[in-house]
């Protein structure tokens, strides 16, 4: 409530506008997104309520806008298939608890301070994700777009079922979805800020499906969206073990994404964002908006830039977008049973659009060759296998690429003024790789171009080891005094000298480094003298 004790009139002048504006984008987009899920409208409005003004009282972040996002729909979407709900209640119920169960895992997170782990979401694995989701949510939009039935779990199913049907589009309906992307495409390339463009062809698809009766003509709609507020929904405690994983993935894509999107418009004198301060907010949020029969939740890019450039001074903006979302989901709900499904459809591909950046997994590429392959390895497996079993394949070929790397350290000679022998490992050396570490050290002694009497190791990127490293050490010297070179170490770090102390075979050369450097002490204080 740090807000509360802080809180300035003032700043009502800017927050107020900016909360309206951000309203103008969430609202019909939470509607779109609602649809990426296979959910009513509805409960796309409901994730606009309760989730921003629990943000607003707990979060971290200025501008953040905290309902729900494409990415967190269409995982929605996976979630609900693998539970198999068979009518639009059993669905909203199964959304609830999949909500609840996700704000409970950040919550957890965050009482145990766990922020760290959104770092092992490598920036090629999360561009990978994004491309591949959002051409996954595209491909499930055009059969609305071409008013056909479409079917298929994937990508490549759910294209080629839409090319096939080509045949039976409906006219009118291709023809309002081409007219409504145009439209977007136009606003956001030349008048972005002028015009909330998802606002602007809601609005425009509303009224051409009035005055065209395009519903008797054969244009799906809406149809009847509830008005008032959303119903206390519990969760079902029978689907836990079904949802779990989903809820594991979605609350870790939450974070991520909210995190990546706060940061993006942090500008100076913003307080400093809480990692774990955040993860409770939008556990919180999520816990919230499950409650009331809302989506899981997370912050938006697209409408966090929106509350930014509008002016938000404080997360109270965020608490006039819940005002403006309460009128509509109160009075304003009939406007949109004209809405013509093929409009939302054009919403989604926009949005969805936004985040195929094929360019960015190039450009990492072309800095180091495994982030192409990373990131175009999660974008195919979450074409082919859906998303979270792509950013799974992702993450494991990060985490792969990361052991293989560090399994072969560099060891680079520093020096070779001809009896000693002085080379520097580059990188920790632990169990994994120390067989790598002993038979290089050997090698290198045997090619220097003079047999060295001592091989001087200096440890100085070597923070700490385990004791299989440890153990390792007589051997190596064994294996040196085979070869008649003596073995020394060097820039051994306080916590590795303390291990090596208590080691046997390896007590005597920290000895040994405790005595040269109290000597090299000594010998500096009588210079000075």
């Amino acid at each position: 409530m740090g807000w509360v004790r802080t809180f300035r009139a003032d700043r009502l002048k800017a927050d107020i506008p900016a909360g309206v504006t951000t309203a103008a984008v969430v609202i019909p987009q939470a509607m779109a997104y609602a649809t990426i899920a296979g959910l009513p409208v509805q409960v796309g409005l409901y994730t606009a309520i309760v989730p921003l003004l629990v943000y607003a009282l707990i979060g971290t972040s200025r501008p953040l806008s905290v309902t729900t996002t494409s990415t967190i729909a269409a995982l929605t979407a996976a979630a609900l298939a693998s539970a198999g709900a068979e009518t639009s209640d059993d669905a909203i119920q199964v959304v609830a608890t999949l909500a609840v169960l996700t704000g409970a895992i950040l919550l957890v997170a965050g009482a145990f301070k766990l922020g760290f782990l959104a770092d092992f979401i490598s920036l090629p694995v999360l561009a990978g994700f994004k491309a591949g989701t959002g051409l996954l949510i595209i491909s499930g939009q055009l059969g609305k777009a071409l008013g056909v039935e479409q079917s298929g779990d994937n990508f490549f199913q759910k294209t080629w079922s839409a090319i096939t049907h080509l045949p039976d589009a409906d006219g009118r309906t291709t023809l309002l979805a081409v007219l409504t992307l145009a439209l977007l495409v136009a606003i956001k390339r030349w008048a972005p800020r002028a015009f909330p463009g998802a606002l602007v062809a809601v609005a425009l698809g509303i009224v051409l499906s009035r005055m065209l009766d395009l519903e008797a003509k054969g244009v799906a709609v809406v149809g009847p969206v509830p008005a008032g507020l959303p119903g206390l929904e519990l969760p079902d405690l029978g689907q836990l073990e079904i949802l779990l994983p989903a809820a594991a993935g979605i609350a870790l894509m939450s974070f991520v994404e909210s995190i990546a999107a706060a940061r993006a418009f942090v500008q100076p004198g913003d307080k400093d964002l809480n990692a774990d301060r955040e993860l409770l907010a939008l556990g919180a949020a999520s816990v919230g908006s499950g409650f009331f029969r809302g989506l899981p939740t997370g912050g938006g890019l697209s409408q966090t830039a929106v509350n930014d450039a509008a002016g938000a001074r404080t997360t109270l903006a965020g608490a006039v977008t819940v005002g403006v979302a309460l009128i509509t989901v109160l009075f304003l709900t009939g406007l949109f049973e004209a809405l013509p499904q093929a409009s939302l459809a054009a919403v989604v591909i926009v949005a969805a659009a936004g985040l195929v950046d094929l360019e960015a997994i190039r450009a990492l590429g072309r800095i180091r060759g495994s982030a192409l392959v990373i990131g175009s390895a999660t974008v195919f497996g979450v074409l082919l296998l859906g998303v979270l079993d792509g950013v799974l394949i992702g993450v494991l070929l990060s985490m792969l690429g990361l052991v293989a790397g560090l399994n072969r350290p560099e060891i680079v000679v520093i020096g070779d003024p001809g009896d000693e022998l002085v080379v520097r490992v580059e990188g920790p050396v632990y169990f994994a790789n120390v067989g790598y570490v002993h038979g290089r050290l050997l090698k290198l002694a045997d090619s220097a171009p003079i047999r060295p009497r001592t091989l001087v190791v200096d440890l100085v990127t070597v923070s700490d080891t385990d004791v299989t490293t440890l153990l390792r050490v007589p051997a190596l010297e064994r294996d040196l005094t085979a070869r008649n070179i003596a073995l020394r170490f060097e820039n051994i770090g306080p916590r590795l000298l303390e291990l090596g102390r208590r080691t046997p075979g390896v007590a005597g050369h920290c000895e040994e480094l405790v005595e040269r450097r109290q000597r090299k002490g000594e010998a500096e204080a009588e210079r000075r003298q």
